[in-house]
């Protein structure tokens, strides 16, 4: 599928000088609300409104069907898998097609998985193969689509932080939103519905993309290499910043220690011990600390971003402390709100930072990295939290997830080009 550029987006070819890593075509618009900003917020919250679905979906059709219920966990893997093996692929090709062409792309994939799914399930009993098969090709959409968010919101915005504030917050609620909506639906109607309604969101984000006028970039239409040159020009940005790269590696350790086991151990210690009911509320508590953490972001401003967050994820210490302990709900719902606050506030200040200070044309390279390194590591870390969990118990693997997080503040904090980094705008 060919998209065709704008006419803002069809300019000659050319680099952006990497000595100005926000050219002025970034500051055209000066207010948040303009018509690109509020064309891509529909967007973003129409996709994350689609995506919190899906689990519910999964779950409700394949155990409504008679499935095992490790069917699920096949089928929300096939979904998982192609995101992080294909969100490289995704940042060189948002850089060589323009993020706006393949996101547009994407949301059609995921358009037609959704479409076929809604289908199948409506009409039967689909077989576990095309179920897997469907999955996948909405992991694949989502590996695409990825990438260029980060490109395109300091392309929509001239307040970078606000606007990357003020989505954290639509993702919060989104991701509260979205699964209850479903599971209303499933009781209403069936998981056929909840597909057809997973469709139809990134349709309308799809059109919202597809309308965006966009001022010129040199960097879309600039001469490029082969496909593994790019992707190692990618590598060689990557590692030329030492603040980047060190952020990163930090956060891999903190994905499979402390984030990755923290939602599943979360589940079963809650569950257990104060019933699934107490569970959904703790999680509905953190979506509104996520919310109260973007809020925040949208009004504080710190001359050193990555220092501030990096405080901030203190709070998930905290969390992680009153879930060892097995302290009443009352303290496990305080430190839930604590924690969705400092991670909203953390990704905000992270988001901004590296959407301005790298370069436009290796930014959406750059993110595929971030964010493949992230989805592998947690995913592991999630993977391996019950084994390690039933062989030394729940409470340690908590309170030793609570000790690494603070070696990981103190880490960022230590790092010099992370603690000095300021912010730009």
């Amino acid at each position: 599928m060919c998209i065709p550029a704008t006419d803002h987006e069809r300019v000659p070819g050319g680099t952006t000088p990497l000595a100005s890593p926000l050219p002025p075509l970034f500051a055209e618009p000066q207010r948040l609300w303009n018509r690109n900003f509020r064309l891509f917020f529909v967007a973003r919250t129409a996709a994350l409104f689609g995506d919190g679905m899906i689990p519910v979906a999964l779950t409700a059709g394949l155990l409504g069907a008679g499935r095992p219920h490790s069917s699920v966990g096949y089928a929300l893997a096939a979904w998982m898998g192609p995101l992080a093996l294909f969100v490289l692929f995704g940042g060189v090709l948002a850089d060589r097609f323009t993020p706006r062409r393949m996101m547009i792309i994407a949301d059609s994939l995921r358009l037609v998985g959704a479409s076929a799914l809604a289908v199948s399930f409506a009409t039967g009993n689909p077989p576990l193969w095309a179920v897997y098969a469907l999955s996948a090709v909405a992991g694949v959409g989502a590996a695409l689509f990825q990438p260029g968010v980060a490109s395109t919101v300091p392309r929509v915005a001239a307040d970078v932080q606000r606007a990357n504030a003020v989505l954290r917050v639509s993702e919060a609620l989104m991701t509260m939103a979205g699964p209850a909506f479903a599971g209303v639906l499933v009781g209403l109607a069936s998981a056929g519905a909840v597909y057809a309604a997973n469709a139809s969101t990134f349709l309308v984000s799809g059109i919202c993309l597809f309308l965006l006028r966009l001022a010129p970039a040199p960097s879309d239409e600039a001469p490029r290499g082969s496909f593994l040159a790019e992707l190692v020009d990618g590598w060689r940005e990557f590692t030329a910043r030492s603040w980047l790269w060190g952020v990163i590696a930090v956060w891999t350790v903190y994905g499979f220690a402390v984030l990755g086991p923290m939602l599943p151990l979360t589940a079963v210690e809650v569950t257990e011990a104060h019933g699934s009911g107490t569970y959904g509320v703790m999680m509905a508590v953190n979506g509104a600390g996520s919310v109260v953490g973007g809020l925040l972001a949208l009004r504080l401003r710190p001359r050193r971003p990555l220092a501030a967050g990096a405080v901030a994820l203190t709070g998930v210490c905290g969390n992680l402390i009153v879930l060892g302990l097995g302290l009443p709900v009352p303290a496990l719902g305080a430190g839930q709100f604590v924690a969705g606050a400092a991670s909203a506030f953390w990704l905000v200040m992270w988001s901004t930072t590296v959407q301005t200070h790298v370069p436009p044309q290796a930014l959406n390279r750059l993110h595929a990295y971030d964010v493949a390194g992230s989805l592998l590591m947690l995913a592991a870390g999630r993977a391996l939290a019950g084994p390690v969990a039933d062989r030394v118990g729940t409470a340690e693997v908590l309170l030793a997830g609570a000790v690494i997080n603070m070696l990981a503040v103190g880490v960022l904090l230590a790092a010099r080009p992370v603690r000095r980094l300021e912010r730009i705008g």
